[in-house]
């Protein structure tokens, strides 16, 4: 018969976020989440068995209190959160614990935050497509029901912003649950989240899980592997579709290198960690959708200069079903949001999957930015007027399709002074056909720029504000 009594152990050894803790009577499982028996408790997950007697663990909220000799109880389990109704509309950190100011979830059920992925055999492709309401996306980069997609960019180049916008424009009208990842977070960037998806009605039917920046790498590698947790159990058990939104998928392999120096490990390609593959993996593949429900994903992933032959982009890269490429060129030149029309793709634009009407349109704008595109070298050297009438039509095709592509956002009505725009896939549709037949020829390009349709055009202000 197995004793309940508890298993305590001793820290023998501290160094950085690590600490060393030997047990006399048995050795915890790798992932057993270990607490001091101190109030509060300093919560220990271990890492590594280097000993017979030695348990290794990460510190995952370091205190004062933490010394060597320190009484450490082992749990006999993982992290585990909270899940089912009660969390939605709260906030929580990878423990669990509610940090938006409310009264505490009693009585809750609670799943341990690591198991494994769904197996293949239950597993469904969707094959439809989730609008945005963003024009440049739903064209060009059409994200797919129950797929992943990812927002590259570097450093200012407006993903936070694109991903605000879409939490705003997609939440509204889900009709399932929303969760919202916060890997690396700043505090100042959930708060704001926080109260702007309060302020527009839709928290109640959100989960918001947040690792912050200035937590240790234990928390921010862990936190997603949490947020999950909850999302699988509204897909699993209660059989709803889930939306899930994680901000940034690069802290949480910058989490991952963390570790892996804390534990001694010797580095990788480019100073990461030697199980960077495996361990995006095991994150990345508990995203997918079964016949209980669809789990969608949106992840914002930050390019280090802007570089995106870096492991860290390249291993997320296999991941996703469309990849939005972010460009500093096109945020210099003010065209927001600043998506790369010809380096983002998405596996859902085939004839076989959108309409022939989309995949013609598409491709229409693709091929004329393609050849703006090779055509800027010889108007650099020469100047527009030497072109052929066709390459100049082209040309001023190509610079009103460029801006038609911005778009006001909902999220920076305030400091722009625009209205934010939905523009749905077959207004943007019919805006571009029109444009490549050549319709607004004598219009001016600076007229395209931050409007929803070309109906716009039409109106009064839109001609005013020209």
């Amino acid at each position: 018969m197995a004793s309940s009594e508890p298993n305590i152990g001793h820290i023998v050894a501290i160094e950085g976020g690590i600490a060393d803790v030997r047990f006399d009577a048995g050795l915890p499982s790798i992932a057993t989440r270990l607490v001091t028996l101190t109030d509060p408790e300093i919560s220990i997950e271990v890492a590594s068995l280097p000993t017979a007697e030695i348990a290794r663990g990460l510190v995952l909220n370091p205190s004062p209190d933490l010394r060597l000799g320190l009484a450490v109880r082992d749990t006999g389990r993982p992290i585990d959160v909270p899940v089912g109704d009660a969390v939605l509309g709260r906030m929580f950190n990878v423990f669990g614990d509610t940090i938006d100011g409310k009264d505490p979830l009693r009585d809750v059920h609670r799943r341990p935050i690591l198991h494994d992925p769904v197996p293949l055999s239950e597993r469904r492709v969707e094959g439809a497509i989730f609008e945005t309401g963003i024009k440049a996306i739903d064209l060009l980069s059409p994200l797919e029901r129950g797929g992943k997609a990812g927002l590259f960019g570097g450093a200012g180049v407006g993903k936070p912003v694109l991903i605000t916008d879409m939490i705003h424009n997609m939440v509204a009208e889900y009709d399932g649950v929303s969760l919202f990842c916060g890997i690396g977070e700043r505090c100042r960037e959930a708060e704001e989240l926080y109260r702007e998806m309060g302020e527009a009605g839709v928290l109640e039917n959100t989960v918001m899980v947040f690792g912050q920046m200035n937590e240790s790498p234990g928390v921010r590698f862990r936190v997603g592997h949490a947020a999950l947790t909850m999302a699988e159990y509204f897909r699993d058990d209660l059989r709803r579709n889930v939306l899930v939104l994680i901000d940034n998928i690069f802290r949480f392999v910058q989490a991952g290198s963390e570790v892996s120096g804390l534990l001694g490990r010797i580095p990788s390609r480019v100073g990461y960690q030697p199980t960077l593959g495996t361990e995006l993996a095991d994150l990345e593949e508990r995203i997918c959708s079964t016949d209980r429900g669809a789990m969608t994903s949106i992840q914002a992933v930050y390019v280090p200069a802007d570089d995106f032959t870096d492991p860290a982009a390249t291993h997320t890269f296999s991941h996703l079903s469309a990849s939005i490429v972010l460009s500093r060129k096109k945020a210099s030149e003010g065209l927001y949001p600043a998506i790369d029309p010809l380096q983002s793709f998405s596996k859902m634009l085939t004839p076989g999957t959108v309409s022939e009407q989309h995949y013609r349109v598409a491709r229409g704008v693709r091929n004329t930015l393609a050849e703006y595109e090779d055509l800027k070298d010889i108007i650099a050297m020469l100047g527009l007027e030497e072109l052929s009438q066709k390459d100049r039509a082209t040309v001023r095709q190509a610079r009103q399709i460029e801006r038609f592509l911005s778009q006001p956002f909902f999220s920076t009505e305030a400091m722009t002074g625009n209205a934010g725009r939905f523009v749905s896939l077959q207004q943007t549709l019919d805006s571009c056909e029109r444009i490549l037949a050549g319709e607004f020829e004598n219009r001016d390009e600076g007229d395209f720029y931050m409007i929803g349709s070309v109906d716009d055009l039409d109106t009064p202000e839109s001609e005013d504000a020209a």
